[in-house]
């Protein structure tokens, strides 16, 4: 082992009901405890969350309602977790953005004390970005074996995308080389505006991703609530949403 130790390392994960750290809950955890000495333990629960479980967070874990109807909640096994962490420092993937922070709450929420002082933090991931920067300048390096004269500057940038793109062509076959499959592999999710406020659900129809509406089809909320559709036009939100909004308002009326 690597890793020089003076006290436990507990490396967890989650899988959950979705990414609002004040709202969703976890529905399964596992975490392995590394000792000094190199030896280990693993430890998974599957917890029930007490509320249903999104279809596209299943889709991701493959956890559903089902599975989770007979398990235990969080605080029936909140003091399991709570002796295994408590004399180690915390580890995980994206764990400082997500994970530790929705453990926390749902720990809190249970009326179970959770203090960070007592753990060090570490996320594998920020790891990763800062030894493996993924900017312009590493995939031109990568990808082009080049080195990026003049980062930064528009005219360099534009050419060495371009360069960078034309090797990712050649370098992975499965990519192909038309502009609509790699437009369909580049989008992470597809969504109605740009920002990402207005997606499709199953149907293809469009829907709120945020707010009090979140899920909802954008025609229905128009319909039921007109006032929501001024008070986004007058808040702080992206040119191109509102024109879109404002596009299926219009379509609404014929």
């Amino acid at each position: 082992m690597n890793l020089k130790l003076h006290k436990p390392l507990c490396i967890f994960d989650l899988e959950t009901t979705g990414i609002n750290i004040s709202k969703d809950r976890i529905v399964e955890i596992c975490i392995l405890k590394v000792f000094p000495d190199a030896s280990r333990e693993s430890k998974t629960w599957l917890i029930n969350p007490e509320m249903p479980i999104p279809k596209e967070s299943s889709d991701i874990h493959g956890i559903t309602d089902e599975m989770v109807a007979d398990k235990p909640r969080l605080k029936d096994i909140a003091p399991k977790i709570i002796d295994m962490i408590k004399d180690s420092d915390l580890a995980g993937f994206n764990s400082n953005r997500f994970d530790i922070p929705l453990l926390a709450e749902e720990l809190l929420r249970a009326g179970f004390d959770f203090d960070l002082s007592k753990h060090r933090p570490i996320d594998v991931q920020t790891i990763f970005h800062k030894m493996e920067p993924r900017n312009l300048s590493a995939a031109y390096q990568f990808y082009c074996g080049k080195s990026l004269e003049h980062a930064h500057s528009a005219e360099a940038d534009t050419l060495a995308t371009f360069e960078v793109l034309d090797a990712q062509v050649g370098k992975y076959e499965s990519l192909g080389n038309h502009t609509q499959a790699l437009s369909d592999f580049s989008f992470h999710k597809k969504n109605a505006d740009l920002a990402g406020f207005i997606t499709y659900n199953e149907n293809e129809e469009k829907i709120f991703s945020f707010g009090k509406y979140k899920g909802k089809k954008v025609l229905e909320v128009f319909s039921k609530d007109p006032g929501y559709f001024g008070w986004i036009q007058n808040a702080d939100f992206p040119l191109y949403t509102k024109k879109i909004l404002t596009a299926i308002k219009l379509k609404s009326k014929f």
